[in-house]
């Protein structure tokens, strides 16, 4: 049933890289000009974007991002973070060495345009939601792994050293910077993936279970009935014994939610079944 997933190309990001070895180029005013004239070209209408620019420096490498404070603001994370900086307009930086470059472009592009690549777009002809440039898998071989088509559904994240489910780091990231709104859109676009191998969808739930709160419950909840409802596929899989006996609260909230399909079962056969004196 699952086919496999390729490795995600680094189609986001093309800011410049900030060079350790000079952290004063990264408030120097051409950059900062010529950063601003390239974020109001990204707007999807041209608007008259007043604040002053943040500068951040994201990942391990730390890589450049410049957005205007009053769009960063939409997130209480950063309202907060710019907030506390007591500093010159220009001056304002963040630091976010714990973040994913990728994804943190993904998070700005959903800040000023309200979607990431690829978007979500309504098929008026199906009167269905499709992803933005996906097309069917030309081929079901293991060899040419496919999750969304033209669109990559995994991506590299270097703190775990693995390939993920993109649309789940993207959500994780959205819960830390409390953009309610992108939780929604992620776990939507994750919801039309197809295609991906058990491996991949293991690994994506255990880094969910590790970067969301107990609290939550829409992503953790998205990956057991995934699970359950494809629970012949992981039951054959050797990846799924292996993960199964290293254990973890993702297993035991499995073994809880199977034991609740499996009420859920026997009271609706319970109700078809005439009663007898």
């Amino acid at each position: 049933m699952f086919k496999r997933s390729f490795r995600s190309a680094d189609r986001v990001d093309k800011s410049a890289r900030l060079k350790k070895s000079n952290t004063n180029t990264v408030r120097d005013p051409q950059k900062l000009s010529k950063l601003q004239r390239s974020l109001e070209e990204t707007l999807p209408v041209k608007k008259t974007l007043n604040s002053p620019i943040v500068t951040l420096t994201v990942g391990r490498e730390a890589r450049l991002f410049a957005a205007h404070e009053e769009v960063l603001a939409q997130s209480p994370f950063f309202e907060r973070a710019c907030r506390d900086q007591y500093l010159e307009a220009q001056s304002k930086r963040i630091s976010l060495p714990d973040e994913e470059p990728e994804i943190f472009s993904a998070v700005l592009e959903y800040l000023y345009k309200g979607d990431y690549y690829p978007r979500l777009l309504h098929n008026k002809h199906r009167n269905s939601w499709e992803l933005e440039d996906a097309v069917g898998s030309p081929d079901p071989s293991e060899n040419n792994r496919a999750g969304r088509g033209a669109v990559e559904a995994t991506m590299y994240v270097a703190s775990v050293n693995q390939y993920l489910l993109r649309d789940t780091v993207v959500y994780c990231a959205a819960d830390r910077f409390g953009l309610e709104e992108l939780k929604r859109l992620a776990l939507r676009k994750q919801g039309l993936q197809s295609g991906i191998d058990v491996a991949t969808i293991l690994r994506s739930a255990q880094y969910a279970y590790d970067n969301t709160p107990d609290t939550d419950s829409r992503l953790r909840a998205h990956y057991l009935a995934l699970i359950i409802r494809c629970r012949k596929t992981f039951k054959r899989s050797g990846t799924m014994q292996t993960e199964m006996e290293r254990g973890g609260k993702l297993f035991f909230d499995l073994f809880v939610a199977m034991c609740n399909h499996l009420d859920d079962v026997v009271e609706m056969s319970n109700a078809r079944t005439p009663k007898t004196i």
